[in-house]
């Protein structure tokens, strides 16, 4: 059953209710944009020690920048349809679950999403690269609106209408191509894409990890039961003929 069809959800949806969470990552992460220009037209380079770089997390223990990072969006365009897509999806989460819960969930998914990075960059080379933006933890959001309302018709590309489960499927196969095509051509200042791809599967975990790792536990435990009942059973059967063997010698 999906989760927004389920009876006790509609009540704690309050529709005419902006979420304080929301609102107030909207608020610092434009504000801390429109910052960046004001002092950047001042030569003063704001990006300097808040931008994910990898070398300096790991050589430096500069370890706020897994944080920082996520407030701060290379071009105006970077910053809009961030907070667009956070917006549009992230409005019913955080009046489903509440705003501590949302704020966890971004926070931790973006905060995976930059380890991510910092692993990659280590694999594949970018070491030195610099990577900013919330899109990690956007993607979460993304993974978790499709879980979450999974038959809900958006429009993709602003045209065509799909339900959200397949909309995410279509970002997860580019975001997945992307990742491949930046790591494959050498590319190392396209790590920071792998942000994307750690975001959405941080996002997934984080809501069915335990279901899944129910699912794949099941199998191993129903075979382990046999074969301990299987066990049992042929020692039973020893002690059978053992107890009728004696019967048979008094």
């Amino acid at each position: 059953m999906p989760f927004s069809s389920r009876s006790y959800v509609n009540r704690y949806i309050p529709s005419n209710r902006f979420p304080i969470g929301l609102r107030w990552l909207l608020i610092v992460n434009i504000g801390i944009f429109v910052l960046n220009l004001v002092l950047r037209s001042s030569n003063v380079n704001f990006l300097q020690n808040l931008a994910l770089v990898p070398v300096e997390v790991v050589q430096t223990y500069a370890i706020w920048q897994v944080v920082t990072y996520m407030f701060l969006h290379a071009g105006i365009s970077h910053v809009l349809w961030n907070m667009l897509a956070l917006w549009l999806f992230g409005i019913e989460i955080e009046r489903t679950w509440g705003t501590a819960r949302f704020l966890r969930f971004y926070l931790g998914c973006g905060i995976i999403a930059g380890i991510t990075v910092i692993i990659a960059s280590y694999i594949f080379g970018g070491i030195g690269v610099p990577t900013v933006g919330s899109s990690g933890a956007v993607y979460a959001i993304l993974v978790a609106y499709a879980l979450m309302f999974p038959d809900q018709t958006i429009l993709f590309g602003f045209l065509i209408p799909m339900k959200s489960k397949y909309f995410v499927m279509i970002i997860g196969a580019i975001v997945f191509l992307q990742s491949y095509m930046s790591i494959a051509g050498g590319q190392g200042s396209g790590v920071a894409v792998m942000a994307h791809l750690g975001g959405l599967v941080a996002g997934f975990l984080w809501l069915r990890g335990k279901r899944l790792q129910t699912q794949l536990r099941a199998p191993v435990v129903t075979s382990l039961k046999s074969w301990k009942l299987r066990r049992a059973r042929r020692k039973f059967e020893v002690y059978l003929r053992r107890q009728d063997r004696d019967r048979t010698i008094h």
